[in-house]
């Protein structure tokens, strides 16, 4: 899945690291609700239009020798990368 380029990148003012819960949704049936805390939110004001549209991609890499490569040619990608860690709480 490419992401369109004329889609524009959420910035951070600073280096943000944050912890959550990934919640499921009865009426899609999916675990498809991210929880961002507040602190993250304020580091992204776009985030507080309620009109405004966001999305993602994500990626998964099977072994640590294609995270290394993917990282290697992260300049090339439109976004703002994260890492995200899915843990069983």
């Amino acid at each position: 899945m490419v992401i369109s380029k004329n889609k524009g990148s959420l910035v951070a003012r600073t280096s943000v690291e944050s912890e959550g819960k990934v919640a499921y949704s009865e009426s899609s049936q999916a675990w498809s609700v991210l929880r961002l805390k507040k602190g993250l939110v304020s580091e992204f004001p776009q985030l507080k239009e309620k009109r405004s549209k966001f999305c993602y991609r994500l990626v998964y890499y099977r072994d640590l020798e294609e995270l290394k490569k993917a990282v290697g040619g992260i300049d090339k990608n439109e976004g703002m990368p994260m890492l995200l860690w899915l843990m069983r709480d």
